[in-house]
């Protein structure tokens, strides 16, 4: 049987209506998993830190150098005592978006000396 009249072209205008939202997930989703990644490299490089620092060398250089180049301008090192603190701003579309998602890790070592 046939159907005519004004259902025809619904499927259409439903992937039409329903694409929009379908992207957003999409982008949300990656924008997450950019920000998992973003805490997986912070504590690779606090540690790194805490490491540098235990043995007597620079910690704040030591995270940074832990880190690939696209987080350069992204991070942001302290070292307060034995304590090496990164925050670290994840990769995203829109900046403001990376500010809110940021993450911090620290590792703790005692100082060389000690």
């Amino acid at each position: 049987m046939r159907r005519t009249g004004a259902s025809s072209g619904q499927a259409s205008i439903e992937l039409v209506a329903g694409l929009p939202a379908l992207l957003l997930a999409g982008l949300i989703g990656l924008q997450l998993l950019a920000a998992g990644y973003a805490l997986t490299l912070a504590d690779g490089a606090a540690e790194a830190g805490a490491l540098a620092l235990a043995s007597g060398r620079p910690a704040a250089s030591a995270a940074r150098d832990a880190l690939p180049g696209w987080a350069e301008h992204d991070v942001d090192v302290s070292v307060s005592g034995g304590r090496v603190t990164v925050r670290l701003r994840p990769p995203s579309l829109l900046r403001s978006v990376a500010g809110r998602l940021a993450v911090t890790s620290s590792a703790a070592a005692r100082p060389a000396g000690r």
